[in-house]
This record gives structure tokens, sequence and C-alpha cells, in this order.
């Protein structure tokens, strides 16, 4: 069994987890997320949290008790505080900005491109040059960095490009004559 599922998942204050069978529900301020528990998992609830235990002893049980453990942790840490990507945009004339339900980016193809940004993730421009795609889904957030990075990675030559704030990208030197 995976040892980080032997402390069981805290729960803290406003966040309210109900399970349902073979599914789990967790509720809190900034949303509400389920999850279908798979046969080899058992989830109890407890004073302490949430413990998760494996059905058996075979490889996937153990393996499974891990991965629904860190699935419910980022579950409650998504509904009490969020999580949150930062992304971008370095080159002449790219710039973004938030119409309704979609983004709307400038990345240098010959026509604008817009991003229709699915329910429960928020995206807010607090620049041009800026996008912050926020949510209570871990795996969603990520996803929708993901896709909007992919309208344009930066490239390795000049540097131009969408890229994660922070994200080192290393530079080619160009051809010799």
């Amino acid at each position: 069994m995976s040892r980080l599922a032997n402390n069981p998942v805290q729960v803290p204050n406003g966040v309210e987890a109900s399970l349902d069978g073979a599914a789990i529900s967790i509720k809190g301020g900034k949303g509400a997320l389920q999850l279908a528990l798979p046969g080899e998992v058992e989830v109890r609830q407890e004073e302490a949290g949430l413990r998760v235990l494996a059905r058996g002893n075979s490889r996937r049980a153990n393996a499974m008790t891990g991965t629904i453990h860190a699935l419910l942790r980022n579950m409650v840490t998504g509904v009490s505080e969020g999580f949150e990507k930062r992304l971008e945009l370095r080159g002449v004339g790219y710039r973004a900005r938030v119409q309704g339900a979609s983004l709307n980016l400038t990345v240098g193809y010959s026509h604008p491109v817009n991003y229709a940004v699915p329910e429960g993730i928020k995206v807010e421009t607090p620049s041009q040059t800026e996008i912050v795609v926020s949510g209570a889904d871990k795996q969603k957030v990520g996803q929708v960095a993901a896709e909007i990075r992919k309208f344009r990675p930066p490239e390795p030559y000049k540097g131009k490009g969408i890229r994660y704030l922070g994200e080192r990208v290393f530079s080619k030197e160009a051809k010799k004559k």
C-alpha cells in the first residue's frame, strides 16, 4: 500500500465531504467536485479526515490507494483554496484579452485566435501580456493552460510565444555563415 495513503486526507473547516457508495463529492467555497471511486479502493470518513484503504492485496489496489489519496487531497485543496496557472506572452504585438466566455489571442497569425473557456474555469488578463487561469479542479486548470500555450509554444531562437510564468526556454544559436 502507498505510504502516502497511510495518512488521512485532512478536511478543513468549510469543506464538506460526502460518500455515496462508489463516488465521493466534496463541496467548499470555490465549488464542488466529484470523483468516481474504483472497485479496488475504499474510502472511509473519520474524525481525522478521509482515509483511503485498499480492498485486497493486488498491485493495482495498492497503486490506486496512492492515486486516489492524491486526487482527494487535490480536490480538498481545490474547493478550499483553488489552483492557478499563470502564462505570459512574449513577442511584438502579442496580446490577450477576455471577451465574455472566450479568450481572444493575437499571437502572430493573420487572424485572431478565440478560445472558448470551459465551465468551471476562470480566465483573467491583468495585463495584455499576462493570462491567469484559475479554478477548483487541478487537472482542468492545467489542461486549459496547456491548450492556451499550444496556440504558440515558445520557440528556441527568439523566445517568442506563450510560456508559463517563470518557465525558462533555452535559446539555440542561429546558423553561422
